[in-house]
């Protein structure tokens, strides 16, 4: 018997994409926040060899570079101008950018029917990924893993910045006060019952409210300590599927959901997170549910590392995500 050590998987892909193929979709963006070197965050995770290691699994990748040649880095250094509600940041961008990432992930998942994979960029660009996954798989759950709700609306945002708003674009909430640039968001796309929250430790007031009014399932790491990792997704995932064994699911991961001591350079660390190995664990996790479709991982900022070790811990963890959710297995 040989012993030559090969990566191993199993359980990924069955009901939905049986074609173990994958187009990865780069999203270099900042503009949803105010700090540079996020936009980074999809260059890094590819030099680190993500291509390749998707390779190694079996999986036959594609690249799509839908902000290629654009100037949204320039024009945020450049912009003063107030979005048209007079509050939000850097709408203008935020609407451009994200339609343009929308429209690649559309070509990705519903003409080429490959499994969609996008790389941030900040949070903000998931209006994108997640509106073409939904437009493909109307009944599709979405796992949001992330120390932030991120559903704060024009009204409640005390920052501005649209990387804490995209669930509410998504849910249609406060359409009243949405920017003209995000009105391509089809209100309502997303429904309440459709999203559950793993890893939450810091909500803002307004987003409690919304949460709670509209019911939507979170869990936090009080659920995470009380439960523990497998139940949490478990129950996570029940919530989104309705229970429906073959429901799509699509799982948008913000790297600050696990812990700064193992993902430190990231735009807003919490301490108190995911372990790593949590991390990772929700990823195997939910893949053995082989129903998943979409992948985002996002916020992973080289510039905000103190050092070259957090660089390769962050990235290193960005790439795991990755190669978890597509089947990698430890055994």
């Amino acid at each position: 018997m040989s012993l030559e050590a090969k990566p191993y998987y199993k359980h990924f892909p069955k009901k939905h994409n049986d074609k173990r193929s994958a187009g990865i979709i780069t999203a270099p963006f900042s503009g949803g926040q105010a700090k540079s070197g996020v936009e980074n965050g999809p260059k890094y995770l590819l030099k680190h060899g993500l291509q390749q290691q998707l390779d190694d699994l079996g999986w036959e990748t594609s690249i799509e570079e839908p902000l290629k040649n654009t100037d949204f880095e320039e024009r945020k250094l450049a912009s003063t101008k107030a979005s048209s509600n007079g509050k939000v940041k850097r709408a203008d961008l935020v609407g451009e950018a994200t339609k343009l990432v929308y429209e690649s992930c559309k070509k990705v998942s519903n003409d080429e029917n490959k499994f969609q994979i996008t790389l941030g960029g900040d949070h903000s660009i998931a209006i994108g990924s997640i509106h073409a996954v939904l437009e493909k798989y109307p009944d599709a759950g979405i796992l949001w893993i992330d120390a932030h709700a991120d559903i704060n609306t024009p009204s409640t945002t005390d920052s501005g910045n649209l990387h804490g708003c995209p669930v509410s674009f998504l849910l249609g909430l406060d359409r009243e006060n949405c920017p003209e640039e995000l009105k391509w968001v089809k209100p309502g796309i997303l429904k309440p019952n459709k999203i559950a929250y793993i890893g939450l430790r810091d909500v803002d007031d307004g987003e409690r409210k919304i949460l709670r009014d509209l019911n939507i399932s979170c869990f936090s790491m009080h659920h995470v300590d009380r439960f523990g990792i497998n139940k949490v997704v478990e129950m996570a995932l029940d919530k989104v599927t309705g229970g429906e064994k073959d429901c799509p699911v699509m799982v948008s991961y913000d790297v600050d959901g696990i812990d700064p001591l193992f993902v430190p350079a990231t735009g807003t660390p919490v301490r108190g997170g995911l372990t790593l190995r949590e991390g990772l664990f929700i990823c195997e996790r939910v893949a053995e549910s082989g129903n998943l479709v979409a992948l985002d991982v996002v916020e992973c900022n080289p510039e905000l590392a103190s050092h070259d070790l957090h660089v390769v811990d962050t990235i290193s963890a960005g790439c795991a995500i990755v190669r978890c959710t597509l089947g990698e297995t430890l055994l």
